[in-house]
């Protein structure tokens, strides 16, 4: 039965880059959650019969919205829901479902890296049907929508048997529950070289991965323990769970420090890697070699070629501004182009779909390429297994190497979590009204306030961050993160070129170090922040 529910707008549902994220106890609120869907309905036109594609990363209440969601889609005019076995889809693989069945677009259930449980985080997201996220022109409909809400429709006194594939109907809908691992496999069989991989397992190669209780443990088991012949064992904290196990599901050295203890061990494997909540973001570790994201970005875009999916070149890559310049100039040797965009993935959206990039990367731990519109962890996982298994090298000698003939950018991102939203503020605003003071101290350059314009669309982005550039190449940027559900995240990024080979060993904290104090004192973190220390650094 449909029904329409009368409602009002709840305060602060405003998505950010990566939707809304709130509190799970914020989202069990009567009506919360069937708001913010409804909003995004409300934003659309043209769906009327069309395929939706539903999914999430099984967190502590996702399979009831999974539920809800399905019976909205019924009740306001969809045609089709596909839905992963179990509620379950990793969000780069609902962006390849929703691009394979020409849906569309996708409702995804995530808070990314956030933690989950009934204390935790949830989150909704909009994807559109080029499987990407919702570019701003869609999200500011959106949260129009959020606060002039006066009522919801949905499919009522029916739920889909989500544990098992197969097709049933709700309020004249077709819903068909489908396995959330097969396509995803299927693709990444057409872009890396599975024969050579299950080679170099066969040849007595070990690898971790630390699926740290979220939603890569199933692709991960079927793909690298199935298809590829990993050894059973393989991949570790391999179960989904509602709270992750306990773990904060964000993949850096601080949360998965099982792995990265792993890793530096004696007994280390010769490869380790995990991923994200949603499994979107990735880790690389060699045998006593932690890879950066930046490095590990530069590092792919130059041997990409050594995949089938990418042998006949790179259009371009993409790097979020934050991430360091590696990329850049591995760009430059290929002879292609390097966009800095702000930071969020719909930013490399327009580059993709207009082919002028093939692979994108961000410094928190997420790269991809134009096989889908998400950054995707698994696949970065397995084009440095395609790497390794066609240059016979341990991680650690492909890093070296590729400072050698590149040079090193030391790099280091330092968040200050949950910090007073409005200190924050005050913060970013402080350094915004030292830019025309700033330089020409300190060996700094130039500073200014990110501003971004889309090559394609000829849209503007600004305020995507204050920019300290020196006279050397080095960075320092401060931008806050929209990706918490309490307070604020600071991140500082710092960076230093280093183009001498035989200083590539020193440490990076100890490289950095005058920047790190020099990052602290211009913006007086501790002052404004009352923190003397980082919360992570990575």
């Amino acid at each position: 039965m449909i029904q329409t529910i009368p409602t009002k707008p709840f305060d602060g549902q405003q998505p950010g880059t990566s939707g809304l994220r709130k509190k799970v106890k914020i989202f069990q609120q009567p009506h919360y959650a069937e708001n913010f869907i409804q909003s995004i309905f409300n934003a659309l036109d043209g769906f009327a019969g069309q395929t939706l594609v539903v999914g999430g990363d099984g967190r502590f209440f996702n399979r009831e919205v999974i539920q809800t969601a399905i019976g909205m889609a019924a009740a306001n005019g969809f045609g089709r829901v596909l839905v992963g076995q179990g509620g379950l889809l990793s969000t780069p693989a609902a962006s390849n479902i929703i691009r394979r069945n020409k849906a569309y677009g996708g409702i995804i259930l995530s808070a990314s890296h956030n933690p989950g449980g009934p204390d935790g985080d949830f989150g909704i997201k909009y994807n559109a049907g080029n499987g990407g996220p919702a570019p701003e022109k869609i999200t500011d409909v959106i949260f129009a929508r959020t606060t002039t809400i006066s009522s919801y429709k949905i499919a009522s006194g029916q739920s889909v048997d989500l544990g098992k594939t197969g097709v049933s109907s709700i309020g004249g809908m077709t819903v068909e529950v489908v396995d959330p691992i097969v396509d995803y496999a299927a693709l990444m069989q057409q872009l890396f070289d599975f024969d050579a991989i299950r080679d170099l397992f066969k040849s007595g190669f070990r690898m971790r991965f630390d699926a740290m209780c979220a939603i890569t443990g199933p692709y991960g088991k079927g793909i690298l323990e199935g298809m590829l012949g990993a050894p059973a064992g393989t991949v570790m904290n391999g179960t989904p769970l509602p709270d992750f196990g306990g773990h904060h599901p964000d993949p850096n050295p601080v949360h998965a420090k099982e792995l990265y203890d792993l890793m530096m061990s004696e007994s280390a494997p010769d490869f380790g890697a995990a991923s994200d909540g949603d499994g979107d973001r990735n880790l690389i570790i060699g045998r006593n070699q932690f890879v950066t994201p930046s490095d590990s970005l530069a590092m792919l875009a130059a041997n990409a070629h050594l995949a089938p999916g990418y042998a006949r070149g790179l259009a371009g890559i993409a790097r979020s501004m934050p991430t360091s310049a590696a990329a850049d100039r591995v760009a430059e040797k290929l002879g292609i182009k390097c966009y800095e965009t702000p930071t969020g993935w719909k930013y490399f959206g327009n580059l993709l779909d207009a082919g002028l990039v093939t692979i994108c990367g961000e410094e928190s731990a997420g790269t991809g390429s134009d096989h889908v519109r998400e950054k995707d962890g698994l696949w970065a996982v397995l084009l440095w297994l395609n790497i390794l298994a066609r240059r016979r090298q341990s991680v650690e000698s492909i890093v070296r190497e590729h400072w050698r003939d590149y040079g090193r950018n030391h790099y280091s991102r330092h968040d200050y979590e949950e910090v007073d939203a409005e200190a924050a503020g005050n913060l970013m605003k402080s350094l915004r009204g030292q830019m025309e003071t700033l330089p020409d101290k300190h060996g700094i350059k130039m500073v200014d306030d990110f501003a971004y314009d889309d090559p394609v669309d000829g849209s503007r982005s600004e305020a995507q961050g204050i920019r300290l550039l020196f006279e050397d190449g080095s960075r320092i940027v401060y931008r806050l993160s929209g990706t918490g559900t309490a307070g604020a995240t600071l991140r500082v990024y710092i960076e230093k070129f280093q183009p001498d080979s035989n200083l590539h060993g020193v440490e990076t904290q100890a490289a950095l170090a005058d920047l790190i104090d020099l990052s602290r004192n211009i913006a007086e973190i501790q002052r404004r922040t009352g923190r003397d220390l980082p919360t992570v650094i990575t």
